[in-house]
Protein backbone atom coordinates (compact mmCIF):
# COMPACT_ATOMS: atom_id res chain seq x y z
CA UNK A 1 0.00 0.00 0.00
CA UNK A 2 1.23 3.68 -0.62
CA UNK A 3 1.23 6.44 1.47
CA UNK A 4 -1.38 8.21 -0.77
CA UNK A 5 -3.35 5.27 -0.49
CA UNK A 6 -2.96 4.76 3.08
CA UNK A 7 -4.18 8.47 3.39
CA UNK A 8 -6.99 8.34 1.43
CA UNK A 9 -8.38 5.79 4.48
CA UNK A 10 -7.40 7.52 6.91
CA UNK A 11 -8.58 10.59 5.73
CA UNK A 12 -12.30 8.96 5.37
CA UNK A 13 -12.17 7.36 8.39
CA UNK A 14 -10.76 10.10 10.13
CA UNK A 15 -13.67 12.55 8.66
CA UNK A 16 -15.18 13.76 12.67
CA UNK A 17 -11.80 13.16 14.41
CA UNK A 18 -9.14 15.77 15.49
CA UNK A 19 -5.94 14.45 13.40
CA UNK A 20 -2.32 15.96 13.87
CA UNK A 21 0.00 15.49 10.88
CA UNK A 22 3.39 15.00 10.31
CA UNK A 23 5.23 17.09 8.34
CA UNK A 24 6.47 17.43 4.77
CA UNK A 25 5.21 14.59 2.49
CA UNK A 26 2.91 13.21 4.73
CA UNK A 27 1.32 16.96 4.83
CA UNK A 28 1.23 17.71 1.71
CA UNK A 29 -0.26 13.97 0.52
CA UNK A 30 -3.23 14.44 2.65
CA UNK A 31 -3.87 18.18 2.02
CA UNK A 32 -4.24 16.91 -1.53
CA UNK A 33 -6.34 14.19 -1.11
CA UNK A 34 -8.86 16.82 1.15
CA UNK A 35 -7.77 20.18 3.13
CA UNK A 36 -9.95 19.98 6.41
CA UNK A 37 -10.31 22.29 9.49
CA UNK A 38 -9.96 19.30 11.42
CA UNK A 39 -6.44 18.41 9.81
CA UNK A 40 -3.53 19.77 12.14
CA UNK A 41 -0.39 20.13 9.97
CA UNK A 42 2.82 20.18 11.91
CA UNK A 43 4.92 21.97 9.53
CA UNK A 44 8.40 21.74 9.77
CA UNK A 45 8.32 20.48 13.40
CA UNK A 46 9.27 16.86 12.39
CA UNK A 47 9.02 15.01 15.88
CA UNK A 48 6.26 16.54 17.74
CA UNK A 49 3.45 14.97 16.12
CA UNK A 50 3.23 12.69 19.59
CA UNK A 51 3.93 15.43 21.84
CA UNK A 52 1.39 17.82 20.04
CA UNK A 53 -1.20 14.78 20.11
CA UNK A 54 -0.82 13.93 23.56
CA UNK A 55 -1.69 17.19 24.69
CA UNK A 56 -4.86 17.24 22.67
CA UNK A 57 -5.78 13.95 24.30
CA UNK A 58 -5.41 15.50 27.33
CA UNK A 59 -7.59 18.26 27.05
CA UNK A 60 -10.57 16.25 24.86
CA UNK A 61 -10.68 13.44 27.90
CA UNK A 62 -13.98 15.40 29.65
CA UNK A 63 -15.28 15.75 25.37
CA UNK A 64 -17.68 13.20 23.40
CA UNK A 65 -14.54 12.83 21.08
CA UNK A 66 -13.76 9.09 21.00
CA UNK A 67 -9.65 9.66 20.36
CA UNK A 68 -7.75 12.12 18.98
CA UNK A 69 -5.75 10.79 15.95
CA UNK A 70 -1.70 11.57 15.23
CA UNK A 71 -0.63 10.66 11.96
CA UNK A 72 3.56 9.69 12.06
CA UNK A 73 6.06 8.77 9.91
CA UNK A 74 8.81 6.61 11.56
CA UNK A 75 11.52 8.91 10.49
CA UNK A 76 9.80 11.34 12.56
CA UNK A 77 8.82 9.54 15.58
CA UNK A 78 12.29 8.31 15.92
CA UNK A 79 13.17 11.92 16.05
CA UNK A 80 11.27 11.79 19.59
CA UNK A 81 10.59 8.40 20.59
CA UNK A 82 10.24 9.46 24.26
CA UNK A 83 6.37 10.22 23.61
CA UNK A 84 5.90 6.63 23.61
CA UNK A 85 7.22 5.93 27.13
CA UNK A 86 5.31 9.33 28.32
CA UNK A 87 2.14 8.54 26.54
CA UNK A 88 2.25 5.03 27.86
CA UNK A 89 2.35 6.01 31.67
CA UNK A 90 0.45 8.89 31.61
CA UNK A 91 -2.21 6.86 29.55
CA UNK A 92 -4.53 9.27 28.01
CA UNK A 93 -8.05 7.39 27.54
CA UNK A 94 -8.07 9.08 23.90
CA UNK A 95 -4.68 9.22 22.95
CA UNK A 96 -4.55 7.39 19.42
CA UNK A 97 -1.17 7.36 17.13
CA UNK A 98 -1.36 5.99 13.44
CA UNK A 99 2.18 5.25 12.40
CA UNK A 100 2.97 5.10 8.40
CA UNK A 101 6.10 2.98 8.38
CA UNK A 102 7.91 2.97 5.12
CA UNK A 103 11.63 3.00 6.95
CA UNK A 104 12.77 5.54 5.16
CA UNK A 105 12.39 9.37 5.21
CA UNK A 106 10.18 9.93 2.30
CA UNK A 107 11.19 13.45 2.13
CA UNK A 108 14.47 13.11 1.86
CA UNK A 109 15.84 10.87 -1.12
CA UNK A 110 14.73 7.96 0.98
CA UNK A 111 17.56 7.79 2.65
CA UNK A 112 16.83 4.63 5.22
CA UNK A 113 15.63 4.80 8.90
CA UNK A 114 16.35 2.96 12.07
CA UNK A 115 13.14 1.49 11.26
CA UNK A 116 14.67 -0.91 9.12
CA UNK A 117 15.95 -2.78 12.26
CA UNK A 118 13.72 -1.41 15.12
CA UNK A 119 10.32 -2.28 15.48
CA UNK A 120 8.13 0.85 16.57
CA UNK A 121 5.34 -0.95 17.18
CA UNK A 122 7.08 -3.58 19.60
CA UNK A 123 8.36 -0.15 21.15
CA UNK A 124 4.57 1.19 21.95
CA UNK A 125 3.52 -1.94 23.25
CA UNK A 126 6.29 -2.34 25.54
CA UNK A 127 5.67 1.09 26.92
CA UNK A 128 1.77 -0.03 27.80
CA UNK A 129 -0.04 0.89 24.17
CA UNK A 130 -2.18 -1.69 22.56
CA UNK A 131 -1.03 -2.10 19.11
CA UNK A 132 -2.58 -2.81 16.11
CA UNK A 133 -0.57 -3.66 12.61
CA UNK A 134 -2.15 -3.42 9.28
CA UNK A 135 -0.25 -3.43 5.85
CA UNK A 136 -3.27 -3.30 3.68
CA UNK A 137 -6.72 -1.28 3.13
CA UNK A 138 -8.80 -4.41 4.83
CA UNK A 139 -6.16 -4.35 7.76
CA UNK A 140 -5.98 -0.97 8.30
CA UNK A 141 -9.74 -0.17 8.43
CA UNK A 142 -10.21 -3.25 11.04
CA UNK A 143 -7.62 -2.42 13.38
CA UNK A 144 -8.49 1.30 13.10
CA UNK A 145 -11.64 0.40 14.25
CA UNK A 146 -10.84 -1.85 16.87
CA UNK A 147 -8.43 0.98 18.31
CA UNK A 148 -11.01 3.95 17.93
CA UNK A 149 -13.36 2.04 20.55
CA UNK A 150 -10.14 0.84 22.97
CA UNK A 151 -9.17 2.44 26.00
CA UNK A 152 -6.08 4.14 26.81
CA UNK A 153 -2.78 4.70 24.71
CA UNK A 154 -3.88 3.20 21.10
CA UNK A 155 -0.76 2.48 18.17
CA UNK A 156 -1.79 1.29 14.65
CA UNK A 157 1.41 0.73 13.01
CA UNK A 158 0.74 0.61 9.47
CA UNK A 159 3.64 -0.68 7.02
CA UNK A 160 3.67 1.47 3.86
CA UNK A 161 5.79 1.40 0.16
CA UNK A 162 8.80 3.42 -0.04
CA UNK A 163 7.80 6.16 -2.09
CA UNK A 164 6.44 9.42 -2.47
CA UNK A 165 3.38 10.20 -5.09
CA UNK A 166 4.03 12.66 -7.96
CA UNK A 167 3.21 15.88 -8.34
CA UNK A 168 1.75 16.98 -5.12
CA UNK A 169 1.79 20.43 -4.86
CA UNK A 170 3.42 22.05 -1.62
CA UNK A 171 1.58 22.99 1.37
CA UNK A 172 2.39 27.03 1.08
CA UNK A 173 0.16 27.89 3.96
CA UNK A 174 0.89 29.81 7.25
CA UNK A 175 1.30 27.62 10.24
CA UNK A 176 -0.51 30.57 11.76
CA UNK A 177 -3.75 30.10 9.69
CA UNK A 178 -3.52 26.36 9.83
CA UNK A 179 -2.84 26.80 13.72
CA UNK A 180 -6.11 29.27 13.93
CA UNK A 181 -8.23 27.28 11.55
CA UNK A 182 -7.81 23.88 13.80
CA UNK A 183 -8.43 25.70 17.12
CA UNK A 184 -11.68 27.28 16.56
CA UNK A 185 -12.70 23.26 15.02
CA UNK A 186 -11.36 21.82 17.81
CA UNK A 187 -12.84 23.98 20.55
CA UNK A 188 -15.75 24.07 19.32
CA UNK A 189 -15.98 20.00 18.82
CA UNK A 190 -14.83 20.10 22.72
CA UNK A 191 -17.74 22.45 24.10
CA UNK A 192 -20.79 20.69 21.22
CA UNK A 193 -21.15 17.47 23.81
CA UNK A 194 -18.71 17.02 27.43
CA UNK A 195 -19.20 13.76 28.69
CA UNK A 196 -20.52 14.30 32.29
CA UNK A 197 -18.42 12.20 34.46
CA UNK A 198 -20.08 9.47 36.62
Amino acid sequence: MRRIEALQHINELTAELPLVVTCAATSRELASVENRDNHFYVLDAMGLVGSITTGLALAARDSALPKVVGLEGDGSLLMNPNVLPTGGFIAPEKLFIILLDNQVYGSTASIPTYADRVDLGSLAGAAGWTVGLADDEASLRSEYARLLTTAGPTFLHVKIEVGNAADIPKLLVDPVTLTNRFQAWFTARLEQGAEVPE
